[in-house]
């Protein structure tokens, strides 16, 4: 599982001009699935998310996680995420993992994330997207669960 993270002062996904998520500060989370990801794929990059230490106390240091500062998240289902462009011009997405079994693993990653206690929007998967968001920093980082 790999999670492109970007801290968002706010954000907004939608889908056929309708606005389907919507979130204050927090993260934006761009989500890819391979094909041997599992649910423990799914709790571990959960738990990291929410628990890391990238938004400013006090002190203007990073060194708060999500839950401290009560943020949501905007989490988007991202299949490009696994794209190989080692060759030629056009991306290769062999990596990414058939539809069916990438919306499960999709799914149960959002539920962890409340289960956490952390509001949670979403866009609609598998659906052409418009995300738009104010990146705050930009801190931007990258998860993989492997």
């Amino acid at each position: 599982m790999r999670v492109v993270v970007q801290r968002s002062k706010n954000a907004s996904v939608t889908v056929s001009n309708e606005k389907v998520g919507e979130i204050t500060k927090g993260l934006v989370l761009l989500v890819g699935v391979t094909h041997n990801d599992t649910s423990e794929d799914a709790k571990y990059a959960a738990e990291k998310i929410v628990n890391l230490r990238i938004f400013e106390d006090e002190g203007g240091k990073m060194n708060l996680s999500l839950l401290q500062v009560g943020g949501e998240i905007l989490s988007i289902s991202q299949f490009t995420l696994y794209g190989d462009c080692r060759k030629g011009r056009r991306p290769n997405f062999m990596d990414a993992a058939n539809p069916d079994h990438a919306n499960i693993i999709y799914d149960e990653f959002n539920q962890f994330l409340r289960e956490l206690g952390v509001t949670v929007e979403t866009g609609k998967f598998g659906e052409m997207m418009d995300v738009h968001l104010v990146n705050d920093g930009p801190v931007t980082l990258i998860i993989d669960s492997k």
